[in-house]
């Protein structure tokens, strides 16, 4: 397995970026007129001189990208999710985006090893994320780890994850658009969670799933008060 980050991509602007003026703060002379300029080296010389328009919450204005990930790494919580992508799925942008909102430990990509950054928002700089080739090389990985396997699909059997207890050393393994989780993944999962529904819709979109399950762990696990 190998991180999927790296490279030009990496740095190239974001979504939230092209839209630089709509958010974030300008110039710290501006926004702190008359207080010295940080010698913190964690502060960005030039996001200090031009403004930060980033897509970060307001404790990390102004830091390096180095900095950000490391203070996320001190709240990191021993969550991971892990989405199949063996047919270029497009929720791994939304998936990655909302485990940086939960301070998740890791994102693991399943099969291919590129996937559509856009719907990251630029988060996947912050984020860790690693590769496997397949499921037998995710499961093996978290076995080493003692990290427990729960797979999310609503297949006969399942368990509501409206009652389950997750495990806090935890990877939620989702499969991809259409299809769900592979025969793998399912026999390499502790249980398998499925979400109510009570419309039409015979599934829920992928990226929208991985975030009720992510928040279902939080509410289980995180300490809240250390929230935003």
């Amino acid at each position: 397995m190998t991180d999927t980050r790296g490279g030009q991509d990496a740095e190239r602007p974001g979504p939230t970026e092209w839209g630089a003026g709509r958010v974030g703060v300008g110039p710290w002379d501006e926004e702190h007129p008359g207080e010295p300029v940080p010698e913190d080296p964690r502060f960005d010389p030039t996001l200090l001189a031009e403004g930060d328009r980033r897509n970060v919450v307001d404790a990390y204005r102004y830091l390096t990208r180095e900095a950000i990930v490391a203070d996320i790494d001190t709240r990191r919580h021993p969550l991971h999710v892990a989405i199949e992508n063996f047919e270029n799925d497009a929720n791994i942008g939304t998936v990655v985006r909302t485990a940086n909102a939960f301070a998740v430990d890791t994102v693991h990509i399943v099969g291919r090893r590129r996937w559509n950054r856009r719907g990251a928002m630029v988060t996947d700089r912050y984020q860790h994320l690693l590769h496997h080739p397949d499921v037998d090389t995710l499961l093996a990985w978290a076995q080493a780890r003692d990290i427990t396997v729960v797979a999310v699909d609503n297949t006969p059997g399942s368990v509501p994850l409206e009652t389950a207890r997750l495990p806090e050393r935890c990877l939620l393994l989702f499969g991809q658009e259409g299809p769900g989780i592979t025969e793998a993944a399912r026999r390499g999962a502790v249980m398998t969670c499925s979400i109510a529904q009570f419309g039409s819709t015979r599934s829920i979109n992928a990226g929208v799933a991985a975030g009720i399950a992510m928040h279902r762990w939080v509410t289980q696990h995180a300490d809240l008060e250390r929230a935003w």
